[in-house]
């Protein structure tokens, strides 16, 4: 792969407004898959790649987070393990199985958790009554959420940050910086078998996660200093986004499937 100036440029602005909006909202990988995609890599090659420079992001938010007191880490450690395991077997079963059916159920749940994330009063600066016990939490929650990651992906913040606010009680803002420390998680987790079977574009993946390292800090200063007023909206707006990405994705792919069939049958 060839980077000259102009690409180098594309590559560091891509991934500084992949990571800001990553950082409060999630979804960065909506801007950064197309333009890994358009610089000629195979689909596996670009999820690849877009694992590595996400990781950079996610990690330069999480320990902002974390130096600014709004996530502890020994109140973390089962539920870090439980999401790089349940990360780690997602990716694995991926590889064996279609994720078709969730790519056609997905949009649906996108769009209610967007509903949920603009209508429900929970959504607040302060913390509130926990619901379950934070074993019970990481076992089942975060364990699920990050399988799913590995999985799939698409919304895996959005599922975080709802679990940390319906069930734990957590304000927006403390919910968005646990979501960036388990993402990261499960981030990592899938990269390490990435890795493991040379798919990473290393070169256009550093060059991406330059940018990822200064949006990744910037929007989790925001985060801090805005809190629900900035991350309420921006979660609605990137959750829709991404629902009408799915929905036009199996779109397209419906209409080539449904060409494939006329052209079987001799009426196209």
């Amino acid at each position: 792969m060839e980077l000259d100036i102009a690409l180098i440029l594309l590559l560091m602005l891509t991934g500084l407004a992949a990571g800001l909006v990553d950082a409060i909202a999630g979804g960065g990988g909506m801007i950064t898959l197309p333009v890994l995609l358009a610089t000629g890599m195979s689909p596996v090659e670009a999820l690849a790649t877009n694992k590595l420079q996400g990781s950079f992001g996610t990690f330069a938010a999480s320990v902002y987070f974390v130096r600014k007191k709004l996530v502890d880490l020994t109140q973390m450690k089962l539920m870090i393990g439980c999401t790089f395991a349940g990360a780690v077997a997602g990716t694995l079963l991926v590889q064996r199985m279609d994720a078709g059916v969730l790519a056609s159920i997905m949009p649906v749940l996108l769009v209610l958790i967007a509903l949920y994330f603009m209508f429900s009063k929970r959504m607040g600066d302060e913390d509130r009554e926990r619901k379950i016990s934070y074993p019970l939490f990481a076992f089942v929650f975060t364990a699920a959420i990050g399988f799913y990651d590995g999985f799939f992906g698409p919304g895996t913040g959005t599922f975080f940050a709802l679990a940390f606010v319906t069930l734990l009680g957590f304000s927006m803002a403390r919910a968005t910086a646990h979501t960036k420390l388990l993402n990261f998680t499960s981030n990592f987790a899938a990269l390490i078998f990435f890795a493991i079977g040379g798919d990473i574009i290393w070169l256009a993946g550093f060059i991406m996660a330059a940018g990822q390292l200064v949006g990744g800090l910037i929007g989790a200063r925001m985060v801090v200093s805005k809190g629900v007023r900035l991350i309420r909206p921006l979660v609605v707006i990137v959750t829709l986004v991404m629902s009408g990405k799915l929905l036009y994705d199996q779109y397209q792919q419906g209409n080539q499937l449904a060409g494939q069939v006329l052209g079987w049958l001799g009426l196209s």
